[in-house]
């Protein structure tokens, strides 16, 4: 199996449905509030930590952390939707708790980053099990094509 196929197969383990519903709940729910919520959420918290165009990047990482929630959630694509959300983690760890860490110091850095490294492991997961039992990748691309 060539790597494109491997990252567009389907599993079928029943569990990692479940790791899909959390990860993908968190993204789409994080991503409606960058919307909702821009001063706190999205422009103004990009802002506050120092990232350049804070309004085109809050809306940017909204959208795209709607559009790949929903598509873990679906179990559509999964291993290519959580390749974004984890870059977004990436993203999100260093230039926010590494401060905290500065600062506050390791346990601080620990507590406040918890569910960070709950979605970076979440993602590095979908990426390397793919979407699991119940998903909409099984109705694409059926056992049998490969």
């Amino acid at each position: 199996m060539n790597w494109k196929q491997k990252l567009l197969t389907p599993t079928y383990e029943k569990s990692t449905s479940l790791i899909r519903l959390m990860v993908g709940v968190v993204f789409l729910s994080e991503g409606i509030q960058k919307f909702l919520f821009p001063a706190i959420r999205g422009a103004g918290r990009f802002a506050k930590i120092g990232l350049p165009e804070p309004e085109f990047l809050g809306y940017f990482v909204g959208g795209i952390e709607v559009f790949c929630g929903l598509l873990i959630l679906l179990g559509l694509l999964t291993r290519l939707a959580a390749i974004p959300t984890l870059i977004i983690m990436l993203v999100a760890i260093s230039t926010t708790k590494t401060q905290v860490l500065a600062d506050e110091g390791f346990w601080a850095m620990m507590h406040a980053s918890r569910t960070d490294w709950a979605m970076l492991l979440g993602s590095i997961f979908l990426i390397i099990k793919g979407s699991g039992k119940w998903a909409v990748d099984h109705l694409l691309f059926p056992k049998k094509q490969y």
